[in-house]
C-alpha cells in the first residue's frame, strides 16, 4: 500500500505550509500529493506551482470538477500538467454536488451517472490524439451544421495513457467506475465497513468490463492526527465531519449523509442534518458520534496508527491519502513523518 497526501482547498490561509508539506512528502518517498476544488481556487494552478517545486511525487486532482470545463479543456489540462509535471499527473473528475453545479457553474445538476461515462469517454479519447468527434446526450463534437471540424490535441502528454480516476460515494456510481476508471477517490471510508460500502460495487464494474481490481487503485483520504488522548484528537475532526455529513448538498441530495447512514448511523446522520441545516452547527458537531470519527481517520499513537493502515490494507485500499492535521506547520509536518513510520511498522512499505 502507498502513501498520498491531500493539500485540501489552496486559500485557506495555509498556502506556505502546504507547499512545505507537500515538499516533505516528495523527501519521504509519499506517492502522490492530491488538490481539491470548489468554489475557491482551482487545482491545476496549485498543482503546476507544486509539480514545480517537487521532484519524484505525483500530483492528482481531487478532482477537478466536471461542471466547471468542457471536457476537452480538461483533455488539455492534463496532457499539459502531464508534460510539465515530467509524467507525474494523475486526473481525478467527480461531478460536484448540486449546490456547486447549479449555483456557481450554472450547470444543471442532472443525469451525473451518464455525464461522467461520457466526459471521461471524451477526454481518453481526446488525449490519444486522435481527430475528435463524439456523438452523445450531453456532448456532441464538433456541433453539427456548423463551421467546426474534428481537431486532435497538439500537446504530446508525457505518457500515453495518464491514470483517470473518479469521486465516487453512492453505490452506482462506484459500480460505473469500476468500469470505466483506472481508480477511484474515496472519502469517509471506515475499513471494516468498505467492502460492502465501496469494494463490492467497483469489483462489480469491473467484471462488467471484464477486469478484476488487479491495478486498480483504491484511494480513500483519510484525516490524521498523531498524539495521545484518542477523544480529544477525535474531536478535532468534529466540524469537519458535520459539515459533511449535514451541510454538503441539499436534504435530500447529500451523499455523505446517506454514506453514514449505511454504515449504520441513520438516526444519527438525520439529527446531524437537522441541526446543521437549522443554523446549529455546533449542535451539528456535537452530535456526530466518536465511532463515525474514530473509524474514518487516523488517531494516536505510530502503533494504533500502524495497525488501523493493516485494516486498511487488508479491507482493499491501494493507495492511503492521508490529511496531515496540525495547528502549525511542525505539528504537521510531524503527523507527515508518523504516517511513513506507520506504514513501516505496519511491514506495507
Amino acid at each position: 500500500m502507498q502513501l498520498g497526501i491531500n493539500l485540501g482547498y489552496w486559500g485557506a490561509g495555509m498556502d506556505a505550509d502546504n507547499l512545505a508539506v507537500a515538499k516533505e512528502a516528495d523527501k519521504l518517498g509519499y506517492a502522490v500529493c492530491w488538490a481539491a476544488e470548489a468554489y475557491g481556487s482551482d487545482a491545476a494552478t496549485v498543482l503546476s506551482w507544486v509539480a514545480a517545486q517537487t521532484e519524484r511525487i505525483d500530483i492528482g486532482s481531487a478532482i477537478f470538477q466536471i461542471p466547471a470545463r468542457q471536457p476537452a479543456m480538461t483533455a488539455m489540462t492534463a496532457a499539459t500538467l502531464d508534460s510539465l509535471s515530467g509524467g507525474r499527473f494523475r486526473l481525478g473528475l467527480g461531478v460536484s454536488g448540486p449546490q456547486v453545479s447549479e449555483g456557481w457553474y450554472g450547470v444543471k445538476f442532472d443525469k451525473p451517472l451518464a455525464r461522467t461515462r461520457e466526459y471521461v469517454e471524451i477526454v481518453r479519447k481526446a488525449m490519444t490524439r486522435e481527430r475528435l468527434s463524439y456523438e452523445g446526450e450531453h456532448w456532441t463534437l464538433p456541433l453539427p451544421d456548423g463551421p467546426g471540424k474534428p481537431l486532435k490535441l497538439t500537446v504530446h502528454p508525457e505518457r500515453e495513457h495518464i491514470p483517470l480516476y473518479v469521486a465516487a460515494i453512492g453505490p452506482k456510481n462506484l459500480e460505473q467506475t469500476g468500469e470505466i476508471a483506472d481508480g477511484a477517490l474515496l472519502i469517509f471510508p471506515a475499513a471494516e465497513h468498505l467492502e460492502e460500502t465501496a469494494i463490492r460495487h467497483l469489483r462489480a464494474g469491473r467484471e462488467k468490463a471484464g477486469k478484476t481490481m488487479d491495478g486498480f487503485d483504491v484511494v480513500p483520504t483519510v484525516p490524521l492526527a498523531v498524539g495521545d488522548g484518542i477523544r480529544g484528537l477525535a474531536d478535532m475532526f468534529r466540524p469537519y465531519t458535520a459539515l459533511y455529513v449535514g451541510g454538503m448538498g441539499s436534504r435530500k441530495q447529500n451523499f455523505y449523509n446517506q454514506l453514514a447512514q449505511r454504515m449504520g448511523y441513520e438516526k444519527e446522520a438525520a439529527e446531524i442534518q437537522d441541526k446543521y441545516l437549522a443554523g446549529d452547527k455546533a449542535g451539528a458537531a456535537a452530535a456526530v458520534p466518536h465511532e463515525l470519527i474514530d473509524s474514518t481517520t487516523l488517531l494516536g499513537s505510530v502503533d494504533r496508527i500502524a495497525e488501523r493502515m493493516q485494516a486498511y490494507a487488508a479491507a482493499g485500499v491501494t493507495t492511503l491519502t492521508l490529511a496531515p492535521a496540525g495547528f502549525t506547520l511542525d505539528e504537521r509536518i510531524t503527523a507527515l513523518r508518523a504516517g511513513t513510520q506507520a506504514l513501516e511498522r505496519a511491514g506495507l512499505a
